[in-house]
């Protein structure tokens, strides 16, 4: 009896609650919403959209790849291994990154942002006031050569000026743009290092020292040398500078 009771009344504490389980899970399905409500459902997906697309455009779209492929060819051609470590190259050239992008992020600020939310502009002209910046900046550390490739892989008119240059075409020419200018930097750079590892290895050979490794003798007149001309204020002031 007791256990018939009991569950009894589990059933009507069961039967009062579910309506209010239900109510609380009830999602609204029927095409009664209005425009507003459409609206922000949309904005909400968009800007789950971007902030998915977030790391990729930081790491693409601005300045980061050159500085921080420039950074990581220094220490190779230093020979110093892990010194300065993974983090410590990521977080300077994020820095950096803020550093030479602020004024486009201010632009983009003052042009899209506080019109949108304002509701002074539309989606459509707030997404075009965001990229106008980003694509000018793309636009001076961009190669002809490399905008005329894709525009005839895509197969599209030759565009007139930079204005009818689709994104689709600026963002790649970009991207390989700055993988040479990086590259190109790092080469300027391997060349003095290069010269003390030929001449400490021709020492080394001359001695019949032919056991032993030249890097472990070449680091340290490498170091030395880095440090006597202050390598880092030139090689971060060259890459800041590089960007105009």
């Amino acid at each position: 009896m007791l256990a018939v009771s009991a569950a009894g009344g589990i059933s009507e504490c069961g039967g009062a609650s579910a309506p209010d389980t239900a109510s609380l899970l009830n999602l609204n399905l029927n095409k009664t919403g209005s425009n507003d409500q459409i609206a922000v459902v949309l904005q909400i997906f968009l800007l789950l959209t971007v902030l998915s697309l977030a790391p990729a455009i930081l790491i693409t779209l601005t300045s980061f790849t050159r500085i921080v492929i420039v950074l990581s060819l220094l220490r190779r051609a230093m020979g110093t291994m892990q010194s300065p470590p993974n983090q410590i190259i990521i977080g300077l050239a994020l820095f950096l990154t803020i550093f030479i992008m602020t004024p486009v992020w201010t632009e983009v600020n003052q042009k899209a942002v506080k019109p949108y939310m304002a509701k002074q502009i539309s989606n459509e002209e707030a997404f075009s006031a965001a990229v106008a910046p980003l694509r000018q900046f793309m636009l001076r550390q961009t190669r002809e050569k490399d905008i005329a490739l894709f525009v005839d892989i895509a197969g599209v008119e030759r565009p007139r000026n930079a204005d009818e240059i689709p994104t689709s075409v600026l963002i790649p020419s970009f991207i390989i743009s700055e993988l040479k200018t990086a590259f190109q930097m790092g080469m300027l750079l391997y060349v003095p290092f290069l010269v003390i590892d030929m001449v400490v290895a021709s020492v080394l050979l001359s001695m019949g020292m032919m056991m032993l490794p030249p890097i472990m003798v070449s680091l340290p007149f490498k170091l030395m040398l880095f440090v006597l001309a202050d390598g880092w204020y030139l090689i971060v002031g060259s890459v800041v500078k590089s960007f105009g």
